[in-house]
């Protein structure tokens, strides 16, 4: 297969100013940019020797990246994929991988510390403040609440007719923000997830049948399933209040077309080579066992993408913007991670969970 690869080595430059390789359908390398060169310390001439996949580790993430770019015919990405090329030591970043159409595949790489690390555990500045925040709302909060609902109760009684809306108002107001304290009050608990072996399809399928009956019905809900997932130890019902948000937020997407074409699809499958950093600094673990959630809705905002799994942040507009947010933090609690891509058309939120048992991370 010819290329022409002075073509090949603009487009890696321009699609993005990070290490960009393309890599063949024969696995080979065909293009390089400047800052791949420059972060490897060779020219084109020199990495391309040999095959670009056949030279990686077993187990290879990015192998699993690749693979995956050409599955989903679509851009996809890995948080805190250790990289190990070209004799070089092994060092972490960010990868993301597109199909170029002719079975070549554009891997670039984004040399930071990716959502892995920023949301392993508490650790995360928005959850640890929506902790505090929660345990000051439940405590100082919560009482006065009450006695404000049994008055205006009270008052509703002995009201005029045309004054007991207004004493309602209060009732229906006073449940309202009590509601949203119990939902802030879910971040104070600081309790390991009570775990126990378990089946993602099975939970799944809790998950389905609950949104089909609900926040899904009218809307077309597919599955995918890998059927050779092993079990996994986990805390069933904080893993069914993560999905079923996932859920939920991508049928209201959906319904949001208004055109009566919304698509929701639950896909799993092993992720090979997929590891994620544990809370606390702690090593790297194998987290290959991937849910995805997508939608065919508009996609989520620009403006709030990159602060999406932060408390508060929501573009729904009567959303509180702590959905998301708790999610982050089961997941993070099961040493797992989160991370979403959204284009309008197309939005995919992405769980990655370890097969082995938090008290023994994969080597």
């Amino acid at each position: 297969m010819g290329y022409d690869v002075v073509a090949l080595k603009s487009a890696a430059f321009d699609l993005s100013p990070d290490p960009s390789l393309v890599v063949d359908a024969e696995g080979a390398l065909v293009a390089v940019n400047e800052a791949a060169e420059a972060l490897f310390g060779q020219g084109l001439g020199l990495l391309a020797r040999g095959r670009f996949q056949a030279a990686l580790p077993p187990g290879s993430a990015l192998v699993s990246l690749l693979n995956r770019a050409l599955d989903e015919g679509a851009r996809v990405r890995e948080r805190g994929v250790q990289i190990s090329l070209f004799g070089l030591p092994a060092f972490e970043a960010d990868g993301a991988a597109a199909p170029l159409g002719d079975g070549s595949v554009l891997l670039t790489l984004t040399l930071k510390q990716g959502l892995g690390a920023e949301r392993g555990g508490l650790e995360a500045a928005g959850l640890r403040s929506i902790v505090g925040l929660g345990r000051m709302l439940a405590h100082e909060i919560k009482n006065p609440l009450a006695g404000i609902r049994g008055a205006a109760q009270l008052l509703k009684s002995g009201a005029k007719p045309e004054d007991a809306p207004l004493a309602q108002l209060i009732v229906d107001e006073t449940d309202r923000v009590r509601r949203l304290v119990d939902r802030m009050e879910a971040f104070s608990d600081d309790a390991l997830p009570d775990l126990s072996p378990l089946n993602i399809h099975q939970i799944l399928d809790r998950v389905r049948a609950l949104a089909a009956n609900g926040v899904a019905d009218g809307l077309s809900l597919k599955e995918q399933y890998d059927p050779s997932l092993p079990a996994f130890l986990g805390d069933e019902d904080q893993l069914i209040q993560v999905f079923l948000n996932l859920v939920k937020n991508a049928a209201e997407a959906a319904h949001s077309r208004g055109d009566g074409r919304g698509e929701i699809a639950i896909h799993t499958a092993f992720r090979h080579g997929v590891r994620v950093r544990a809370a606390k600094g702690q090593a790297l673990r194998g987290a290959p066992l991937e849910i995805r959630i997508q939608d065919n809705g508009p996609g989520v905002p620009a403006h709030i993408r990159d602060s999406l799994f932060q408390p508060f942040v929501t573009s729904k507009a009567n959303g509180a913007g702590l959905g998301l947010a708790l999610v982050a933090k089961l997941v993070a609690g099961h040493g797992g991670l989160i991370d979403f891509e959204s284009e309008p058309g197309r939005t995919v939120f992405r769980v990655l969970l370890p097969i082995a048992s938090q008290e023994s991370p994969i080597a």
